[in-house]
């Protein structure tokens, strides 16, 4: 069979075979998507693939209360052509939380990261499957008011610089299909996709081991208290038992490594199992609950309400025996650091050149914070109640008011005078002009 072709239509033909072959590519690429098996994630599994793609679904399971089976299942029927569900809960514990913990890295003096820190391990994942797949084409369901999608999204361009994102909540095509909840849940029953609920919660959460995050609806307004059946993690403190719960926690290298529940007579060593306990006894204490106006990294403020009970506990513990080990010095620069460290995580950095320097000047700053602290959990409230090391930087005979402990006191007369000279010169200079 032959084929006759004008000359000068050559190039239109060839064009034309181009586009075709074009299309066909793009229509069979491949895409990994991050999914929940949600509302909004079941929505863009079905949107991906009506709109040509071979849809690969991806959950990470973090520790969050999930039926990952059915979620599996439901993601196949509406047509993945393969789901991925990793356990990621013990590399989030050790690698993630503890790094923050290590450097107590707290958002804005308040927020301990829980949602910050497990987004770059999702995203991390996520890459390492894509790769397994053969693609560069990725996606996730955040939106384009959060940071969850500045978090996702620098994330996969560190680890796959080739990346192609596509996030529907940013695509025009898709915001005209669903201008809400209610055309969504319409979208799932023309397709056959079983939806749970037809009514919105008040308000959305996000969940994994660290914490329970919960925001907009109701809680868009600032004022608005929240109500107690919210909460999943804690007890309120006013219904926490009567009798505190006595702990010892020990770390080494500022990790903590064994829990010890006295009052209960049971002891923890393997992280996640450590971690897990220290949620269950915390909440049941009431500990853990904050609610709190930030600034996101998209530049408006946004009101969250946050149970983290394990990581309060250990937070707290973990400042305390800091104060018997590091050195003064190196604890005022290490302090100086923790705004940048936190606001690093929580704006998605996590994979940056920056981010790795910091990591290795607070591993560095950990070096000496060994020892053990005991504390009581009592109805809200985390008590210290002591504390030792074998490296401790404490002696009683030099702090003591009953011993002299090889520090002679008429040092100090010196000393003051020292440090006066500036202070006098400028008191005289200030007289002068006042």
């Amino acid at each position: 069979m032959s084929i006759s072709i004008r000359a000068r239509s050559i190039p239109l033909y060839i064009n034309l075979l181009l586009n075709e072959a074009r299309v066909v590519c793009i229509s069979n690429k491949k895409v990994v998507l991050a999914y929940s098996g949600g509302l909004d994630t079941s929505v863009i599994l079905k949107w991906l693939i009506d709109k040509g793609f071979e849809a690969v679904a991806y959950i990470a399971d973090l520790g969050q209360q999930e039926d990952f089976k059915a979620a599996k299942e439901k993601a196949l029927k509406i047509g993945a052509s393969k789901v991925y569900v990793e356990d990621l809960k013990k590399e989030f514990i050790t690698n993630y939380v503890f790094t923050a913990l290590k450097a107590n890295a707290v958002y804005e003096g308040k927020y301990l990261l829980g949602t910050s820190l497990a987004r770059p391990l999702i995203a991390k994942k996520q890459v390492e499957i894509a790769k397994k797949e053969k693609t560069t084409f990725v996606s996730h369901g955040a939106t384009g008011k959060g940071n969850d999608q500045v978090r996702f999204e620098l994330a996969y361009l560190t680890l796959l610089p080739d990346a192609t994102i596509i996030a529907p909540w940013k695509d025009k095509e898709f915001l005209a299909a669903f201008k809400g909840r209610k055309d969504m849940i319409a979208f799932c029953g023309q397709n056959g996709i079983p939806v749970k609920a037809t009514q919105a919660k008040p308000y959305s959460s996000d969940a994994n081991l660290m914490h329970i995050s919960y925001e907009a609806g109701v809680l868009e307004d600032p004022s608005f208290e929240p109500k107690e059946e919210m909460f999943e993690m804690t007890a309120s403190p006013e219904q926490a038992p009567d009798k505190a719960t006595e702990l010892s926690i020990k770390f080494e290298k500022g990790i903590p490594v064994t829990l010890i529940d006295k009052t209960n007579k049971l002891s923890y060593t393997d992280p996640q199992k450590l971690f897990t306990y220290l949620n269950t006894i915390a909440g049941k204490n009431g500990i853990g609950r904050v609610d709190l106006v930030e600034n996101r990294f998209v530049g408006m403020k946004s009101r969250g309400v946050y149970e983290t009970p394990a990581g309060t506990v250990l937070m707290q513990a973990h400042l305390d025996i800091e104060g018997l080990t590091m050195d003064r010095e190196v604890k005022q620069i290490r302090d100086s650091l923790i705004p940048k460290f936190a606001s690093l995580i929580y704006n998605g950095f996590w994979y940056s050149p920056e981010f790795e320097l910091l990591k290795l000047v607070m591993d560095k700053a950990q070096e000496n914070v060994t020892g053990t602290v005991n504390l009581k959990l009592y109805k809200g409230n985390v008590i210290i109640t002591g504390r030792s090391s074998p490296v401790s930087l404490y002696h009683e005979k030099v702090a003591s008011m009953d011993v002299l402990g090889g520090y002679d006191q008429t040092d100090a007369v010196g000393f003051i005078k020292l440090n006066a000279l500036r202070l006098k010169s400028w008191a005289k200079q200030k007289g002068k002009f006042s």
